[in-house]
């Protein structure tokens, strides 16, 4: 049976460039890997209960206070907490910071971004569907987003900054735990979160589209 993807490009905040790329890529994933089928849109009107029963999965590449009713945030996030996977790519850390269940689901909220550079990164588990693929460190060109309100205990960490490869006093963190990728389950859904993505040319990057695709698989419990 096809899944259903709901993906949201809203920019109530900064426009990224990327989106545009992202929704093309995001839609082929769908298509090639025969597991879902995506609608995309900029607007935020199916974020209400009829409309979200559809899907089985939302995405998120959002920024801002989406403009949604304070009842449609209620069923968004019920909806998820009774079991729609949620996926998060990059600037949806960067969304609903007046909306606290959120940031709960999400795991944290957009800091800064004091790095924007080649970087070098930590693979922490590599038996998640969506690591498996990678070696335990390599370099990647990203605007590396550092979190509020986001600690390890919640979460199950995929994905961080190498330290070494940055210079850490430009930090936010006092304890200079940087996450890039991670997931947990929330109610009964699974949530999968990667701060990649920021410039157009990863979305073409093979690694990159089999780290998204298997994330968004294993949120939509397609893949353990």
């Amino acid at each position: 049976m096809m899944k259903r993807l709901l993906m949201v490009t809203h920019s109530a905040g900064f426009k990224h460039d990327y989106l545009p790329t992202a929704t093309e890529v995001v839609k082929a994933l769908g298509k090639r890997s025969g597991q879902f089928e995506v609608t995309a849109t900029t607007e935020c009107d199916l974020l209400n209960k009829d409309d979200l029963e559809k899907f089985d999965a939302v995405l998120f590449a959002t920024t801002g206070e989406l403009p949604i009713s304070e009842q449609q945030k209620k069923d968004f996030i019920e909806a998820i907490k009774a079991g729609k996977a949620f996926i998060g790519v990059h600037n949806a850390t960067d969304t609903f910071y007046k909306f606290p269940e959120y940031g709960e689901m999400i795991g944290g909220y957009f800091q800064g971004h004091p790095w924007t550079q080649e970087v070098l990164v930590k693979v922490e588990d590599r038996t998640h569907p969506s690591t498996k693929h990678l070696p335990m460190v390599f370099k990647v060109k990203e605007e590396v987003y550092t979190f509020k309100e986001w600690s390890r205990d919640r979460t199950h960490v995929l994905i961080s900054l190498d330290n070494s490869s940055v210079d850490l006093s430009k930090g936010t963190r006092e304890d200079n735990d940087y996450a890039l990728c991670w997931c947990h389950t929330y109610g009964e859904a699974r949530v999968f979160y990667t701060g990649f993505g920021h410039f157009k040319e990863l979305w073409h990057e093979e690694w990159f589209q089999t780290h998204l695709l298997n994330g968004i698989l294993w949120a939509m419990k397609q893949i353990e």
